[in-house]
């Protein structure tokens, strides 16, 4: 039975207290994560000005090269999710060396699983590319731009893990410095790369994922910069002798190997999802029509969305780790409020930014594209997102507290059995065989995020995760 003094209902409409510590931690994690969500963003909006058909496979091809990207490097990056949660655990209990000796197992766990995801990226790509799409200019273009941001998977993952270790000490604006230098790397690299300024190959669309590769392993740079500074090195001594520990590496992969299995399961699912625009698209050129933009739209509804997405991620990463310390100064009961907080916070700010894209979804469109046929086929599919932001806010909070009591399991299982039993069934029902195309489609997300809010909430509001020892 659910523990009624828990429930969102049973405290004041917004504790300001609690709402404040939520921002100050919240804020620079929203910052600096669409700062990084910004080197996608950049890429679909250059790759947009290149000649139109190259321009149009070419934003195609982002969505599955993304997908692919976070298929594997989302997974390796969900060691940030073992690293927060135990390093807010230790620091909550005061245990600044414990917590300090997670980050160097968390960094060689990543960097080695980069390696290999690299070296098996760079060789399948290719046939993976050729499972989703028909269209051989979709298959080069999405293959020469994923290789080079497999590249850079493994500083990806690393960035995550020192991301994690510094949000789980509640230091979340150090990972903001990073992500803008990175951005900033990664914006001079595109316009020189992509089009061939001041005497640079114009790389095209290669050119993107070169310039997202440097970028990230740049990022990382400064987060091990950081890591080196006085005051911090010396409280918690990160590379000390006889750091590294198999006890350690095991706990985290105990806690991270579910994170990634999501992880998985959403980018598989949303590949699965993207297979299914691409046949709308094919059928409709089949049906006669000179071409169809269901593709292009989807990947900039993405790319819009995904500022979004990041955005709850960032109230989820501060809930996270304030969830963490809160039970590692035994206090439970304090956890939850900060998580319903949270929750309460992040549906009133994500209603009011998914009202205006509702308002004006055309605007929004026409930002990356300029195709009208693009903005039609998107226009609808955006309101039907734009309306889901409270639902979306209320699902990523509460998957990040989850996390942060290190309920990682259930989050995986609930993963799973949504992506693979509603998102991608539903799609291809809705949009293929009911025939309702790209509006049926983006229904799924829609009924797959009410699902996901709906199972979130009544895991936490349940209270069995303050039990779990991390």
């Amino acid at each position: 039975m659910a523990d009624a003094t828990l429930a969102p209902s049973a405290a004041p409409l917004l504790d300001t207290a609690k709402a404040r510590r939520i921002l100050t931690l919240a804020l620079p994690v929203i910052f600096a994560m669409l700062t990084q969500t910004g080197v996608n963003i950049v890429d679909t909006y250059f790759i947009g000005q290149l000649p139109r058909q190259v321009a149009s496979d070419g934003q195609f091809a982002l969505t599955p090269s993304l997908m692919f990207l976070w298929a594997v490097g989302g997974f390796l990056s969900a060691i940030s999710v073992g690293t927060q949660a135990t390093v807010a655990r230790r620091y909550g209990e005061g245990e600044h060396l414990a917590a300090g000796a997670v980050l160097p197992n968390a960094t060689v766990l990543a960097l080695g699983g980069g390696l290999v995801g690299a070296v098996l990226g760079w060789y399948t790509l290719p046939w993976a590319f050729g499972l989703l799409s028909d269209n051989p200019r979709v298959v080069e273009l999405g293959t020469a731009y994923s290789r080079w941001r497999f590249v850079g998977i493994a500083s990806m993952a690393a960035t995550a893990a020192y991301k994690a270790f510094f949000d789980g000490v509640g230091r979340t604006h150090l990972h903001l410095a990073a992500a803008v230098v990175m951005n900033i790397v990664n914006v001079a690299l595109c316009w020189l790369l992509i089009f061939g300024h001041a005497g640079f190959p114009a790389l095209g669309v290669e050119g993107a994922g070169v310039s997202a590769c440097v970028a990230t392993w740049v990022g990382f740079g400064v987060m091990v910069y950081f890591s080196l500074q006085g005051e911090t090195r010396s409280r918690y001594r990160f590379y000390r002798p006889g750091v590294l520990s198999g006890a350690t590496m095991k706990n985290l992969l105990r806690l991270s190997v579910p994170g990634g299995v999501a992880t998985m399961a959403v980018m598989t699912g949303f590949l699965l999802f993207t297979k299914v625009v691409g046949r709308i698209d094919d059928a409709a050129i089949r049906a006669g029509a000179a071409a169809s933009y269901n593709g292009a739209a989807t990947t900039i509804i993405i790319e819009v969305l995904s500022a979004t997405f990041v955005s709850c991620m960032a109230f989820g990463t501060a809930t996270a780790t304030l969830v963490g310390q809160s039970m590692g100064q035994g206090d439970p009961e304090l956890a939850a409020r900060y998580a319903w907080t949270s929750v309460k916070l992040g549906v009133l700010l994500f209603g009011l930014l998914g009202l205006a894209m509702f308002l004006a979804p055309d605007r929004v469109l026409g930002v990356f594209s300029h195709e009208a046929a693009v903005i039609a086929a998107g226009s609808v599919p955006m309101r039907i997102m734009a309306a889901m932001g409270p639902v979306i806010a209320a699902a990523m909070i509460l998957t990040q507290a989850l996390f942060g009591a290190g309920e990682t399991r259930y989050v995986m299982l609930v993963e799973l059995g949504l992506h693979f039993a509603c998102l991608v069934p539903l799609a291809w029902i809705l949009g293929m065989v009911l025939d309702y195309g790209l509006v049926g489609v983006w229904t799924a997300v829609a009924v797959y995020a009410v699902a996901l809010a709906s199972l979130m909430a009544a895991r936490f509001a349940a209270g069995g995760w303050k039990k779990l020892k991390v």
